[in-house]
């Protein structure tokens, strides 16, 4: 099912974009190959099935790109307050990442 929400406000985590975008690319990859599989079966009815296919696949491409694009600026804008606030706080961002690394040389240590 596609969101009616506009790919700004998607509520998927960036994993599972990054999944879905994955798998919906291969999903259009393989319906064009299967378009022009049968570009050369004939009939009034294969051609107008071939022709709402094409747009089907036209219009997810641009809602798949929308979503893309979304999730690029999240990323660059995470990215960004990230760094301003490690610029802002250096001692702090040090402290955390001190403390992080120590958790996960604990749960690596117990294995």
């Amino acid at each position: 099912m596609i969101s009616k929400k506009p790919a700004s406000e998607t509520d998927f985590t960036d994993i599972t974009k990054d999944q879905l975008i994955s798998d919906f690319k291969v999903v259009i990859a393989d319906a064009e190959a299967l378009l022009k599989a049968t570009a050369n079966q004939g009939g009034e009815a294969m051609a107008a099935v071939r022709a709402k296919a094409e747009e089907s696949l036209a219009v997810a491409k641009v809602k798949m790109a929308d979503v893309q694009a979304a999730l690029m600026e999240k990323t660059r804008a995470a990215a960004r307050a990230t760094d301003d606030y490690v610029h802002e706080n250096p001692w702090r961002a040090v402290g955390v990442a001190a403390g992080v690394g120590l958790v996960i040389g604990l749960l690596i240590g117990r294995r």
